[in-house]
């Protein structure tokens, strides 16, 4: 079953951009994954597709509307049905490896690109949507967002990456960020390439990648090294 990314958008026109391109562009031309794209003012309200509102209780800007959004939502699901249904929003829970790797092994995902102030939490109730952040900042919009994530859980699916092991060793994949990498030339400005690396030593190569992952996640992302350290062996 080719993976299915249906993403609901007021600005249609945005995609595929990049991910028409590249390993993944590629992938979407073979028909390893699909990608539908749906205007969300196909469901507005008026002869102007009116899809927000002002804010109850006041406040700036405009809110996506409820009933506009379970529309799209609706629509979407018929043709991809059973797939998780996400909403791209800053409050939303960190995305992670583990949930990018999740979401590769399903039939596919349903995108809600986020607009305006937000959308109306009866929304977000009603079709049980997963909210989804690509960090502690803000975006104009989710567009962006979900371009990242169905890049991210693309790339996972075999076929698309040229060597099919690139995945296991990369930052996350162990819970560690990944190990510096090097190539030719052996000296660069003074520089050489680690000796370990063209020793043939395939254990010592192991240890010294380990210990330098190790080393940057202790170094840039205490977060996750405690994490580590917690469920290591």
């Amino acid at each position: 079953m080719t993976w299915r990314a249906s993403v609901l958008t007021l600005f249609p026109e945005m995609f595929p951009g990049p991910l028409g391109v590249s390993l993944i562009g590629k992938a979407l031309e073979k028909q390893l994954w699909s990608l539908d794209v749906r205007d969300i003012r196909e469901h507005g309200l008026g002869k102007h597709r009116t899809v927000d509102d002002t804010p109850a209780g006041g406040g700036p800007g405009m809110v996506m509307r409820a009933d506009v959004a379970c529309a799209a939502i609706d629509a979407a699901r018929k043709v991809n049905p059973d797939v998780p249904a996400i909403y791209l929003t800053p409050r939303g829970a960190p995305l992670t490896q583990t949930r990018v790797r999740e979401l590769a092994n399903a039939p596919g995902a349903i995108l809600l690109c986020g607009r305006f102030e937000g959308l109306d939490e009866r929304a977000i109730e009603a079709r049980e949507l997963e909210e989804v952040s690509l960090g502690d900042f803000v975006l104009a919009g989710g567009e962006i967002a979900a371009m990242v994530l169905i890049e991210a859980c693309v790339r996972l699916m075999p076929g698309v990456l040229g060597d099919e092991s690139s995945p296991a060793d990369e930052s996350f994949s162990a819970g560690l960020l990944e190990y510096p990498q090097y190539t030719r030339p052996q000296s660069f400005e003074g520089s050489v390439i680690p000796p370990v690396l063209t020793s043939g030593n395939h254990a010592g190569i192991a240890k010294w990648r380990r210990e330098r992952a190790e080393n940057l996640t202790k170094t840039r992302r205490p977060d996750l090294w405690t994490l580590y350290e917690k469920e290591k062996p």
